[in-house]
């Protein structure tokens, strides 16, 4: 037989390998992506609290900045402020020249946090508009004024209320009164107009903004402008595209110019981490991504060690498993086991396949030889016969006739035997099964096998529980229990005697051949089912048999899906019991 040999694209040491590298990649590149993503969000979480903080630090200095004309008396509220938010808060000119902090010496980024200007407020941290609200300037109403547009204010929201209309009054930091929601301008609704009319101290300084953004307006060669006392506008004729954005700009740009000496000048806010006021961001540095790559380099490294380490003891015995069975068939060659897991139970089945191969062999050759004996001998006998009749040295008369026959039946009786064990060895015996008296069966069997029990001085007997009936082939139940007799008759001296039993046990047909032989030996009894075996081992035809009676009633008994077993006692005789399930 050719051995074909196979070589694998991927040898199990490289497959592990690799399947450990990647899950140790896999590991890595999730330990880092948890890892960078769990900063990250306590990054996040922790900016959000100090974006939180400068916020309240911003909008704090922005009120300082719209009530005051310059920043000389900031310092106690920028102490407090860092008392109240944990940050280091500094204030310096555009030209970095310090004007109040909460440290003593501190080091200032490159970036600030924020501009510090009450009319150009960071869209960022704040959301009150372009401009401060609390940048009033001349629009800061006196108490009499506040008093009177109080009252109007009232009147107007219980009238809106009166009416179904939710209406809550509220003040502006200037003082004046507001309705919300607010109601269009020059709304007649409950004389809500009345709210929007500008009280003396007012009216100067809205003509003063009116025509700044009537100026800007006209400078763009647009129509003018009217600014009414909310900041609110309407524009005067219909402008070109684009009108209402440059309208508010007008607006806000006029607003600047007036208040800009109301308010504080614009300068720097930086805010950050007491000892270390730098609040940019977070960033990996190179030495950072530099740990990072060879932490993760390291684990690659160490997996990779491992598993060749592992692989390598993995993969020895499964070569020498390899190198063993690629021996030459006639060789018997067995592996050492020399571990307790998956690897040395094959290497233990190994050995035990090895073990059973060499036992098949050892019968196979025993079986050539027991074949060739048992049909060399009645052949052997015919030639001799048949040559001394043609030669003269015998008269060819009935007397040797009779002899050849006997050779002839004897020589078809093995061949017949053979083909038996041949059929049920292929799961090709074909049963007949039919419904019939097991004890006509034994009563043939009985009949048949007088003419040689009777001259041996053997009694055959049966006994049965009434006439059981079996479900089974009858013939090769006929077979079974006819060698079983055959055999006891053979093993059973002069004056004893064979019992034939039947009986239904629960679902099965029992039948039973006992003997008053000499018994079987306790270690032989595992082996009497063997084909050619015998407890003679001189081969006597006077314990006769070819040593294929036994094993064809195992193999008759295991297609009708039942056994057959076999009990001794030497000296006491042996009993032999097929079971038969019935359907």
């Amino acid at each position: 037989m050719h051995l074909v040999r196979v070589r694998p694209r991927w040898g199990l040491f490289t497959r592990l390998l690799t399947a450990s590298l990647l899950v140790a990649v896999c590991a890595v590149a999730a330990t880092t992506w948890l890892a960078v993503t769990g900063t990250s969000r306590a990054i996040r979480t922790q900016q959000g609290q100090s974006l939180r903080d400068d916020t309240r630090v911003y909008d704090a200095l922005i009120e300082y900045a719209a009530t005051h004309t310059d920043w000389g008396g900031v310092q106690d509220l920028v102490g407090d402020l860092a008392e109240r938010t944990g940050r280091a808060v500094t204030v310096t000119t555009a030209a970095r020249t310090r004007i109040a902090s909460s440290e003593r010496h501190v080091r200032l980024p490159y970036r600030p946090t924020a501009l510090l200007d009450p009319l150009r407020l960071d869209p960022v941290l704040s959301d009150a508009g372009p401009i401060d609200p609390r940048a009033v300037g001349p629009f800061l109403l006196p108490a009499r004024d506040r008093e009177e547009l109080r009252v109007t204010a009232d009147r107007i929201a219980s009238c809106l209320q009166g009416r179904g209309v939710a209406a809550d009054v509220t003040t502006l930091p200037s003082g004046r009164p507001a309705i919300r929601p607010s109601l269009p301008h020059g709304s007649v609704t409950c004389d809500a107009h009345l709210l929007w009319k500008p009280v003396p101290l007012e009216r100067l300084p809205l003509a003063q903004v009116n025509q700044l953004a009537t100026d800007c307006m006209k400078r763009q060669g647009r129509e003018g402008i009217e600014v009414h006392v909310d900041f609110s506008w309407s524009l005067r004729g219909k402008g070109p595209e684009n009108s209402d954005r440059a309208a508010q700009e007008c607006v806000n740009e006029a607003r600047r110019e007036q208040l800009g000496s109301y308010v504080s000048p614009p300068v720097l806010l930086f805010v950050g981490d007491r000892g270390s006021p730098d609040t940019s961001g977070f960033h990996l540095s190179t030495a950072n991504l530099t740990r990072i790559a060879g932490a993760a380099a390291l684990v690659l490294a160490v997996a990779a060690a491992v598993t060749t380490l592992v692989g390598r003891r993995l993969v020895r015995p499964l070569r020498s498993l390899i190198k063993a069975a690629e021996h030459p068939a006639d060789e018997t060659v067995r592996v050492p086991v020399t571990t307790r897991d998956e690897i040395g139970r094959l290497a233990a089945a190994f050995n035990d396949l090895t073990d059973r191969r060499e036992r098949l062999e050892q019968q196979r050759k025993s079986l050539v030889g027991d074949v060739a004996h048992e049909l060399r001998t009645p052949l052997t006998n015919m030639r001799s016969w048949l040559e001394a009749g043609q030669d003269g040295l015998t008269p060819v008369d009935g007397d040797l006739l009779a002899l050849l026959l006997e050779e002839a039946v004897l020589l078809q009786h093995i061949i017949d035997d053979l083909r038996d064990l041949a059929a049920a060895d292929a799961r090709t015996l074909v049963l007949h099964r039919e419904p019939f008296d097991v004890r006509d069966v034994l009563e043939q069997v009985v009949s048949a096998h007088r003419g040689t029990a009777d001259p041996a001085g053997v009694e055959l007997r049966i006994e049965t529980a009434g006439r059981p009936e079996a479900d089974a082939d009858r013939m090769r139940l006929r077979q079974m229990v006819s060698n079983l007799v055959c055999n006891a008759i053979r093993h059973t001296p002069s004056g004893g005697r064979v019992v034939l039993r039947s009986r239904r046990e629960g679902g099965d047909l029992v039948v039973e051949v006992a003997d008053s032989g000499a018994g079987i030996n306790p270690a032989d009894l595992g082996n009497v089912f063997d084909r050619f075996w015998r407890a003679d081992k001189s081969r006597s035809r006077q314990t006769g048999g070819s040593g294929l009676g036994l094993a064809i009633v195992r193999k008759l008994a295991e297609a009708h899906g039942g056994s057959v077993s076999a009990a001794s006692t030497p000296g006491a005789g042996s009993v032999f019991t097929v079971r038969l399930p019935q359907q």
